[in-house]
């Protein structure tokens, strides 16, 4: 008996996927790691600080956060007991929601492509099977949240540009305006939906001026400044504590000639991560284990540099501006700061773009010659063992790693009391 087309090319996919995310994800989650890190019990008593209290959108506690996410954290400890599955839950589930939208944002990108189902399906399952990826998802930090709010604006935005639905990128605005309210990082994200916004307005000759070509931007801005306007009268007022620590453009001692060697070996230290030498942060990594694997290390070069060479095209310019928006905050700090797998983490949806763009190109310039169920099926064979190497490392080795990082050893409770906070 044969399923019927839409269950094979939507409905199975998508139960594969969601699977495969929290097996991965969820598989030992409260076990590895094992214990606390010093900055997850910080993240516990920031959220435990907004009790009670009106809407607040910073806070100087844990070194300087927007609080969108602690909020979450929050609702969590308030729903499941301050506990450190409580602490983590909201990570490891954003980490699943983010293989299904990478899932939905891939069939946009490749809606005219006629290899677009697997090349979508593969695209998710080289995501969900970075160690970079799902490492972060499996304790408290506020990434895979950041990472949902910035591929959801992305989804919209597509939306809109697909049918000319305003109300599309009013969603986009909205998501992109969490997403600023979000880590730090997600500041920067903006500048991707606004970007092609005016790109297609000049396509349209946007001068003369007219409510009618103004109308995308302003659906766009209109709730993307409602929703910033908290935290950026909050950061008019007081300084945002991580920015002035960490940001090179801020210190206004050093010499322009310094900063741009900074820059330069910030260049070195984050493109060399990718392959050689990657984040010595027991937390964030491996310790210096290049952030890709050698099978999809190889095919991110060739991907990138088809994306470079095709760079007219609508979704490689995408996801190049994508890319470079995501890098661009660990170029701007000390470079002894750098590599960090963690500032950078916004980059793994053009990564998965350029790694599939790669796999595409093999498959077309053998599709004439093989059927393409051999060649889809020698493709799932390269990312199992992606996939197989990937999870061995991090549930082999790395776990002794994460122990030595992870140094917190008694209850979230235990620690939280320890420090005066009233549970």
């Amino acid at each position: 008996m044969t399923l019927p087309k839409n269950i094979r090319t939507n409905v199975f996919p998508i139960l594969t996927l969601i699977i495969v995310a929290i097996g991965v994800i969820f598989y030992q989650f409260v076990e590895i790691p094992k214990n606390l890190h010093f900055d997850e019990v910080e993240f516990a008593k920031l959220a435990l600080s907004l009790r009670d209290r009106g809407y607040i959108p910073y806070s100087p506690m844990a070194t300087g956060h927007a609080t969108l996410y602690f909020y979450i954290l929050l609702f969590s400890q308030n729903l499941f007991g301050i506990s450190t599955f409580a602490l983590r839950f909201p990570s490891a589930l954003f980490g699943v929601i983010n293989v299904m939208l990478i899932y939905i944002l891939m069939r946009q990108i490749f809606k005219n492509d006629k290899h677009q189902a697997f090349i979508s399906f593969a695209a998710a399952l080289i995501f969900i099977s970075m160690r970079w990826y799902f490492n972060f998802a499996r304790f408290s930090f506020e990434v895979t949240f950041l990472l949902m709010l910035e591929l959801s604006s992305l989804i919209f935005f597509l939306m809109y540009r697909k049918n000319k639905k305003l109300p599309a990128l009013i969603l986009s605005g909205i998501f992109a305006g969490l997403a600023y309210n979000s880590y730090t990082a997600g500041r920067l994200f903006v500048a991707l939906p606004i970007s092609l916004i005016l790109i297609d307005a000049m396509r349209q000759k946007i001068f003369p001026l007219t409510w009618k070509k103004m109308q995308p931007f302003l659906y766009f801005v209109i709730p993307f400044v409602i929703l910033i306007l908290p935290i950026t009268i909050y950061l008019s007022q007081n300084r945002d504590i991580r920015i002035y620590q960490l940001f090179m453009v801020m210190n206004d001692r050093m010499e322009l000639s310094e900063k741009i060697a900074f820059v330069w070996q910030n260049i070195v230290k984050t493109f060399g991560m990718f392959h050689f030498r990657g984040d010595d942060n027991g937390v964030h990594n491996f310790p210096n284990k290049p952030a890709l694997n050698p099978i999809l290390g190889i095919l991110f070069v060739i991907g990138l540099g088809i994306s470079f060479w095709k760079w007219k095209k609508f979704a490689n310019s995408l996801f190049l501006v994508y890319f470079f928006i995501s890098i661009l905050p660990t170029l701007l700090v000390y470079p002894w700061e750098n590599p960090h797998m963690l500032r950078t983490f916004t980059a793994l949806p053009a990564i998965a773009y350029f790694i599939v763009m790669a796999i595409l190109f093999f498959i077309e310039k053998i599709a004439k010659k093989i059927n393409k169920n051999w060649i889809y099926a020698a493709v799932m064979l390269v990312i199992i063992a992606s996939m197989i190497y990937e999870l061995r490392t991090y549930f082999l080795y790395q776990k002794p790693v994460l122990e030595e990082s992870f140094r917190k050893q008694k209850s979230l409770e235990f620690h939280l009391l320890q420090e005066g906070v009233k549970l």
